[in-house]
């Protein structure tokens, strides 16, 4: 059977709802994460989701900031919402789904940005992104003959060389540091989990899903970053059919800055 998982920073849930809906009519993923949707719990729009068939719903929310929220159109049981650094921050949600027979366990997440300064001593902000990223090592790919997991969100950083429009210009920028990328990459392969997006993509070959506001026209100067991820376990790379960057997603009215990524299985 084919399953579907999009993955979306949005910021913010209610201002963007339009686009959110233009997604789910056009494209129809079985099961939608979103980040940053800076809205508390009690306000999430369920009722547009419900009405567009995606009537099973969690969220891990707050007023203004951050926030996390997974919708799909098939059950969905809430297996977590972790807290992570001892602050009360909703950067992580955890869900199990069932799909061709297995039990996914799906992980959304929304890393902290880091703010400007790529320095932990000066740049508090940056240093909770260090360690939160730390702690993600105890997040491992958790699968076995009927089960398996997978992990998406808006992790805000570009762990390779062609993730960014330019290495070297971005060596010292939030997002692609070496610290942020080896920690990064040591922690995705602590936890055993696969990187779907450059699975079958040649290094060489540049993946964004994010271009700043501030550019004036960023589609001329395609200045993006990959931010935005889709990992899973190993045991569930052979259903993977591949994936979707809506880059035109970038172009619709009042956008996200980020772009959806729509990953695809084939599940017996």
């Amino acid at each position: 059977m084919s399953f579907s998982i999009a993955t979306w920073n949005i910021n913010s849930v209610r201002l963007r709802m339009p686009i959110v809906e233009r997604l789910l009519v056009e494209h129809a993923p079985d099961v939608l994460c979103l980040q940053e949707t800076k809205v508390p719990d009690e306000l999430f729009p369920e009722k547009a989701f419900r009405r567009l068939g995606y009537e099973h719903i969690a969220f891990h929310g707050q007023k203004g900031y951050h926030g996390v929220a997974t919708v799909a159109r098939r059950p969905i049981e809430v297996v977590e919402k972790r807290r992570f650094c001892e602050i009360e921050d909703s950067r992580h949600l955890s869900v199990t789904v069932r799909a061709g027979g297995k039990a996914i366990l799906l992980h959304n997440f929304y890393v902290p940005a880091g703010g400007d300064e790529p320095d932990p001593v000066i740049n508090r902000k940056f240093k909770h992104k260090l360690d939160f990223v730390a702690e993600m090592n105890a997040i491992r790919a958790e699968h076995d003959e009927v089960s398996g997991s997978v992990l998406v969100g808006d992790l805000n950083i570009a762990p390779l060389e062609h993730d960014v429009w330019s290495h070297k210009q971005l060596l010292n920028v939030v997002s692609h540091t070496p610290v942020e990328t080896e920690n990064f990459e040591a922690m995705r392969l602590a936890g055993n989990w696969v990187d779907l997006m450059r699975l079958n993509v040649p290094y060489e070959q540049k993946l964004y899903t994010w271009w700043s506001y501030r550019a004036q026209d960023w589609e001329a100067s395609n200045r993006g970053r990959r931010l935005d991820h889709v990992w899973s376990s190993p045991n569930l790379v052979p259903s993977f059919s591949g994936y979707e960057i809506l880059r035109p997603a970038r172009g619709w009215e009042r956008p996200s800055d980020h772009v959806p990524v729509i990953a695809r299985f084939d599940l017996d």
